[in-house]
């Protein structure tokens, strides 16, 4: 799952309380659930870490860190890998050129590092489930 930008990132955040809630898994990557249909498609959205921590298979981008710190600062923001937030510190302003020639570009590589760290993580990756705007931000 990959967020992007203000609107994705909110999206975002939104989508994984509520899977979260579904599959049986508290802010603190603890599941809590009832039932085995819970657990039977969890490595979907989830990996499971030490001590049986469920942590999301998500990559969250943006050019500024604003909104990564409203998702960190959220009820489910330590959920996260913390390697899995990329932001840059300026933003592009509303300026299309500087968002795709100068700011996202300086990110580029270490966001293709990260979906590769992902991607190589799964035993069958099927695709990517992207959240984003489409007028920017």
């Amino acid at each position: 799952h990959i967020q992007a930008g203000q609107c994705g990132n909110q999206i975002g955040a939104k989508f994984w309380e509520v899977i979260s809630d579904e599959h049986g898994i508290d802010p603190t990557g603890t599941y809590h659930g009832d039932s085995d249909l819970q657990l039977e498609r969890i490595n979907v959205y989830y990996n499971e870490a030490s001590g049986g921590k469920y942590v999301p298979r998500a990559i969250l981008l943006d050019l500024e860190p604003g909104t990564m710190d409203s998702v960190r600062s959220g009820p489910f923001g330590q959920l996260f890998r913390p390697d899995n937030f990329i932001f840059g510190q300026s933003g592009a302003g509303n300026n299309w050129a500087k968002g795709h020639y100068t700011e996202g570009a300086e990110l580029v590589d270490t966001v293709l590092d990260v979906v590769r760290k992902e991607s190589e993580s799964c035993d069958c990756l099927q695709g990517f489930q992207l959240a984003h705007s489409l007028g920017g931000g």
